[in-house]
């Protein structure tokens, strides 16, 4: 009788530490087409690696509140992004003019 107890609570735990690596280790996959800062979504920035729902809800608050990013770099003003993350999601972003309002 003990040795099944121990059984199902070793298979416990192996099962438990088999969650959590997979769900700490997974990575999201990286996005196949440049994002726009101007025009992205939250769900889009996201897709950046580094970037979280909390960052890319700062992103876009930036963007509404001083208009369109007219350099890559005007991201560092965000607390978040460090020079290093910045360097890490470089090569997934680009910066267009937004579509024109409408009237």
């Amino acid at each position: 009788m003990r040795s099944s107890r121990l059984t199902r609570g070793a298979l416990a735990i192996a099962l438990a530490v088999v969650f959590l690596c997979s769900s700490v280790g997974a990575q999201k996959s990286l996005p196949t087409v440049p994002i726009n800062l101007n025009t992205a979504t939250s769900e889009q920035l996201q897709e950046l690696p580094g970037i979280g729902q909390a960052t890319a809800k700062k992103i876009i608050e930036m963007r509404q509140k001083s208009g369109p990013f007219r350099r890559v770099e005007d991201l560092l003003a965000i607390r978040g992004i460090s020079d290093k993350r910045l360097a890490k999601i470089r090569p997934y972003i680009t910066l267009s003019a937004p579509p024109p309002a409408k009237k």
